[in-house]
């Protein structure tokens, strides 16, 4: 699976962006996603997760009730919708996606198999 992260930008804290995760390949079905972001300096983390039919999803407790994340599956397509930026959520944002995921790893970045290039996202204050 080939995953294409888009939609990053630079925009003014309070403001609001939508991040698009393509995928291809020769496998399209049955796989979990999740987002992941990196600021410089800090370690890559857990931003938020949905399993196949989009029924569970799972939030970073700094993104929760902000971002807000969504499949389609018909376009291989993820979605993150961020609103109420803080210029704290500036990072690189990677998407990730896996075939075997467990509901316990799912906020673990090293339970997934593939991943996308990163696209940035800056907020200024």
């Amino acid at each position: 699976v080939q995953l294409q992260a888009s939609g990053g930008g630079l925009v003014q804290a309070g403001g609001s962006l939508r991040l698009s995760c393509a995928a291809s390949g020769r496998r399209y079905t049955g796989y979990s996603m999740g987002w992941f972001r990196q600021a410089p300096g800090k370690e890559r983390e857990f931003v938020a997760a949905i399993s196949w039919s989009g029924g569970d999803t799972y939030y970073a407790d700094s993104v929760k009730g902000r971002f807000s994340i969504s499949r389609d599956n018909a376009k291989n397509t993820v979605y993150l919708q961020m609103n109420s930026l803080k210029p704290e959520d500036t990072a690189v944002y990677y998407c990730a996606a896996d075939f075997h995921m467990i509901q316990s790893s799912i906020r673990t970045s090293d339970a997934y198999d593939y991943w996308g290039q990163g696209t940035q996202v800056t907020v200024s204050s």
